[in-house]
């Protein structure tokens, strides 16, 4: 498995629906891409750039990052985004 470093998170974005809540179904060019993301795995957190960063996500917390945030990662044919907890907006309740 994959194991981030620092104050790197390993999140897998989230499917993002096909059909309206009326029903309406629609063609995949015109979906948003998802913001909502499952928390994978977790650095430790530690000094980075002089600065403790105490990590404030979990495995398995669904999260909303910034669009265009990470680095794309291919790993035994599953799509994962590492992202910089800073990079993480919100965790969603």
């Amino acid at each position: 498995m994959i194991k981030p470093l620092c104050d790197k998170v390993l999140i897998k974005m989230c499917e993002s629906e096909n059909t309206t809540e009326s029903g309406i179904i629609l063609p995949a060019n015109t979906k948003d891409n998802p913001q909502i993301a499952e928390v994978i795995a977790v650095g430790p957190g530690g000094k980075v750039d002089g600065e403790t960063v105490e990590m404030n996500v979990k495995v398995k917390d669904k999260v909303i990052v910034s669009k265009y945030s990470g680095t794309e990662v291919k790993y035994e044919g599953q799509d994962y985004l590492i992202v910089k907890q800073s990079d993480i907006l919100a965790i969603v309740e």
